[in-house]
């Protein structure tokens, strides 16, 4: 952190100033400390026989047997980290006997400016020149003289972690499963969710994540199924595929992995937003065919899908690349430079902070790195925070609040993740009781670098939580995923996300008509791109979902900007669309291709009175969204209800973003509803075919000057200054340097 602060003022939360630092009691840990000392001084005294304490968990056993004395003292208490790095092998833990007071909080906080680490890393220092002839035969011919091996087991380190993960993304099974079953949707109490990740080990070079080897490599055009050998096959809308992992592929390159011992592949296999790694059973180069180790993807695989070999010392072919030989444990890299001069570490720790059933407690100011699982998991826990923190190089995601309340994450820079950033559950669907929980004014950016679907930038889930002043970017799937009611979403800016996938939103949500009352206001969303280049979606409410405000948000260079996928009661207003072909579309899946799903939800609220096991037509429901309960009474499988008021539709001058649309814009650009839908949409009062008067659209500054026609229409001011991070006291880093992707080519 740059700033001398223990956390920001505002809801709940009150400045330590405010106490007096007289009042607070401190306990010091530092790396030079000693656990037998008292922890009352910041350094060691003259005699060496008194000052901090060394560890975390001496420091926090301190604060008990503090409490134990007479309760939180007034002022709290603070736990000051100081410089230096502390390297963990297991999480360290707080629980409900590590509690503050809503007043007087326990804080643990890194010392203002001096880079306070918890590290779930190892140094690897015992580096090698490979010599083994099998090894180098293997080794492609480039890389023979700069690969270099470590023993790890010499090291004591046996445990590799696990390369698979599960089949649907890990969230998009959880996420039908909830859904049926009637609980969240997207998230609920159950914290499997954000534990759907294998602990995976990761090489990190001078602080950068290296990568496992792999073929074709990154930027590099991707294998290709030329036809599916399963027993069984699938349509799904008439697209074919099979059950079964077994299929030829296109070109040669796989012929070098024959003597790979534990080769895998991942792959986009069914559908391009649900990927799965698998280890081949078996490889036939002569007949071009592969076979993977089940269980195989949950979708399926097709003809024509994506995929790429990981794992191969045959492909360890350029800097920064690595793989283990898990029998024998050995760990090959060549490194993008001196080995000599650089830090290589392996992560070891499956995690670095737990908070559980606790209450009142702030973390502060740290860096979290190198870990094989999440930063910090919280579960249970109410009005406890984590503010101005840095998480980077984890194999999961940055941070996880699952039950509990009001409990918030401010101000921290989220990157380098193998998995998401920020994950909020909480709130009871059922009562339609809030969460209360936050995630606000932090930068989180290049992650999911694992599990490329489904791991957003920040996950809501539940009822009532928010997510604000945000900067979120480079993902290749969704920035912000939520489902569940009631929940704000706000002030964000979103660039270069869903670049890895087309059918997905940078904001997206579904798959149900309950799933009501989440607004989403004044959002920046710009540079949206799927892939390659193609169309994706800015706010994607899916599959029936209903009762939003789209309200005040400024679109720029998105395709497919907002799209309701058959859903109702959706009140899209007051927004701006600059450089957006087919700015808004609304379809009617519910009475074609998304009939079943739709058929099987009447037919519950039929025979159970629920729909998606909620009592829909008893309070708080009905009181809460009275359009819900006559719902089977008005023909609930017809888009009824949505509206697109007020809003300004530009075309720009277009010139990259038709490229993604092949060819030119249509008169009728911006509309994409389609005529199914048409009859139940209602349209008006927009400005489409006019110059808006922006005041700088060369400098993207897309304020309205005095005389623009849109003020005739009753359109309101955009708060586009207020949009994206804030510089406050909150902030991690300051200022923040960001730039979109550029468009690709085709």
């Amino acid at each position: 952190m740059r700033r001398s602060v223990v956390w920001a003022a505002c809801g709940w939360f009150a400045a330590l100033s405010v106490f007096g630092e007289e009042s607070v009691r401190i306990v010091y840990v530092s790396p030079a400390g000693n656990d037998r000392w008292s922890g009352r001084l910041s350094k060691a005294d003259r005699d060496g026989t008194d000052g901090p304490f060394a560890s975390l968990e001496r420091a926090r056993d301190a604060v008990r047997e503090l409490k134990r004395d007479g309760g939180v003292p007034a002022g709290g208490v603070r736990v000051e980290i100081l410089g230096g790095s502390y390297r963990l092998t297991r999480p360290f833990a707080l629980t409900a006997e590590d509690s503050g007071a809503e007043d007087n909080p326990v804080v643990y906080a890194g010392q203002a400016g001096a880079g306070v680490v918890l590290s779930g890393g190892r140094r690897v220092a015992d580096w090698h020149p490979v010599s083994d002839p099998v090894v180098l035969a293997r080794l492609p011919d480039a890389a023979r003289g700069h690969v270099v091996q470590a023993d790890l087991r010499a090291m004591g380190i046996a445990d590799y972690g696990d390369l698979g993960m599960d089949a649907e993304a890990g969230i998009q099974k959880w996420l039908a499963r909830a859904d049926n079953q009637g609980e969240y949707a997207l998230g609920s109490t159950d914290a499997s969710v954000g534990k759907r990740v294998s602990p995976r080990l990761e090489l990190f070079f001078n602080g950068q994540p290296m990568t496992l080897s792999r073929g074709p490599n990154e930027g590099e055009p991707l294998l290709t199924i030329s036809e599916v050998q399963g027993k069984t096959p699938i349509d799904v809308r008439g697209v074919k595929g099979c059950v079964e992992g077994v299929f030829s592929y296109a070109g040669d390159r796989p012929s070098r992995w024959a003597n790979e011992p534990d080769a895998w592949v991942r792959g986009f296999w069914f559908r391009d937003w649900a990927e799965q790694a698998h280890r081949i059973r078996s490889l036939d180069t002569a007949a071009h065919r592969i076979e993977v180790e089940p269980p195989y993807h949950g979708y399926g695989y097709r003809k024509g899908q994506w995929f790429y070999g990981m794992n191969l010392l045959c492909e360890l072919d350029q800097p920064g690349e690595w793989m283990i030989d898990r029998t024998s444990g050995i760990l090959y890299f060549w490194p993008p430079s001196s080995l000599k001069a650089g830090l290589a570490e392996v992560s070891v720790s499956p995690g670095l902070v737990t908070v559980n059933d606790a209450t009142n407690v702030v973390i502060q100011g740290l860096v979290f790195e190198t870990a094989r699982g999440t930063g910090v998991a919280m579960s249970h826990s109410v009005r406890c925070s984590v503010i101005g923190c840095t998480f980077r190089n984890l194999a999961n995601h940055g941070v996880t609040v699952f039950g509990g309340r009001e409990d918030a994450v401010r101000g921290c820079d989220l990157y380098g993740l193998g998995g998401g950033g920020i994950y909020l559950v909480g709130g009871d669907r059922a009562t339609l009781t809030p969460g209360g929980h936050v995630a606000e004014n932090n930068h989180i950016h290049h992650f999911a670098r694992w599990d490329r679907m489904y791991r957003p930038g920040v996950m809501i889930s539940g009822v009532g939580n928010r997510v604000a002043h945000n900067l979120i970017h480079d993902a290749p799937h969704a920035a912000i995923l939520f489902g569940g009611n009631d929940h704000l979403i706000e002030y964000n800016e979103i660039h270069s996300a869903c670049y890895d996938s087309n059918d997905c939103g940078a904001i997206y949500a579904g798959r149900s008509w309950t799933l009501r009352g989440t607004v989403i206001r004044y959002n920046y969303l710009h540079h949206l791109y799927g892939r390659p280049g193609g169309p994706c979606k800015g706010i994607y409410l899916d599959d029936l979902f209903s009762s939003a405000a789209v309200y005040g948000n400024l679109f720029y260079q998105v395709t497919y900007a907002v799209f309701l996928g058959g859903g109702r009661d959706n009140i899209i207003e007051n927004n701006v669309f600059v450089d957006c072909p087919k700015a808004v579309q609304v379809d009617a899946r519910a009475l074609g291709w998304c009939g079943p799903h739709a058929d099987g939800r009447i037919r519950e609220a039929q025979t159970r009175g629920t729909i998606a096991g909620i009592r829909y037509r008893d309070p708080p429901y009905s009181e809460r969204y009275p359009g819900l309960s006559g719902l089977l009474d008005d023909e609930p499988k017809k888009p009824k209800g949505n509206v697109f008021r007020c809003n300004i539709f530009w075309p720009g001058d277009g010139a990259d973003i038709r490229r993604v649309m092949h060819g030119t814009v249509p008169t009728n650009w911006w509309n994409a509803i389609d005529n199914q839908s048409r009859p139940y949409v209602k349209v008006e009062d927009n400005l489409t075919d006019s110059d808006p008067l922006f005041a700088d659209t060369t400098k993207r500054d897309f304020r309205l000057t005095d005389a623009s026609p849109a003020w005739a229409l009753g359109f309101r001011r955009l708060p586009i200054e207020r949009m994206g991070l804030v510089d406050d006291a909150s902030r991690a880093s300051w200022p923040v340097a960001h730039a979109p992707r550029p468009l690709p080519e085709k």
